[in-house]
């Protein structure tokens, strides 16, 4: 469940905000970021799993995965800003690939890292 856990707050923050940053909402005519996004989560720092890579969907700039309950946006400039379970995840998508930051907690022991993204 450790693991699930993790690997569902990095696809909730495989694109969550952390703070400030805040993603315009991409319009229904906006799309260029629509897709299938292999996602990629590295933990840097606490004792979360070490890595865990994922498939996400975004959809007129809304974030899902697959059985997961993931909150999230993709803005026109591709700002990402994605939570789940209480970990969050922010970062940037350009073309076909994207990268950002993490946060959250296993066990209750905070952990963060990085993530990147490549489109399917």
């Amino acid at each position: 469940m450790r693991h699930n856990r993790i690997r569902a707050a990095f696809f909730a923050s495989a694109f969550a905000a952390a703070g400030a940053l805040a993603a315009a909402p991409a319009t229904a005519a906006d799309k260029s970021y629509d897709g299938l996004w292999n996602v990629t989560v590295v933990t840097k720092s606490g004792s979360c799993e070490p890595s865990t890579s994922s498939t996400l969907t975004v959809s007129d700039g809304k974030v899902s995965a697959g059985g997961a309950p993931v909150s999230g946006t993709v803005g026109r400039e591709g700002l990402v800003r994605v939570s789940i379970n209480g970990a969050y995840a922010n970062g940037q998508l350009n073309g076909k690939t994207g990268s950002g930051k993490w946060n959250g907690a296993s066990a209750g022991v905070p952990c963060s890292g990085r993530w990147e993204a490549s489109r399917q």
